[in-house]
């Protein structure tokens, strides 16, 4: 793991956890349990204090509604311990894909890879 690696680490946060995460992390932390994106989830001994460390970028939307309930003590039994019961209409959890090429487009949008619209319709072009 090179010195420009290390120190990344140590100032940012959106590649991972940065260092001092880390060793408060080792040191404090008690691993609850992890989700099905590869994220940790965290407690310290007297349970004052819920985290997560991502797998990949940081970003809030990759938490499940399971562990977000958790993390904001909703409920005090992690979904590792008591899995929460789900009904069979529910969706899996999906991230937010806005501002990636996976976004929602709808009809007629620019971002939409669709055969130009037929019909009476001709754009107008300046002369």
């Amino acid at each position: 793991m090179g010195i420009l690696n290390t120190l990344l680490r140590a100032v940012t946060w959106w590649n991972g956890q940065t260092l001092n995460t880390q060793l408060f992390t080792w040191r404090k932390g008690k691993k609850v349990g992890e989700d099905d994106q590869g994220n940790v989830y965290y407690r310290n001994a007297d349970d004052s204090k819920r985290w997560v460390i991502f797998n990949g970028e940081a970003e809030a939307s990759r938490v499940s509604p399971e562990w977000h309930g958790w993390l904001h003590r909703t409920w005090d039994e992690p979904p590792s311990e008591k899995p929460l019961p789900h009904k069979a209409w529910e969706k899996p959890h999906q991230e937010n894909l806005t501002g990636t090429a996976l976004a929602y487009a709808p009809a007629g949008s620019i971002r939409r890879k669709l055969p130009e619209p037929r019909g009476d319709y001709e754009a107008w072009t300046p002369e």
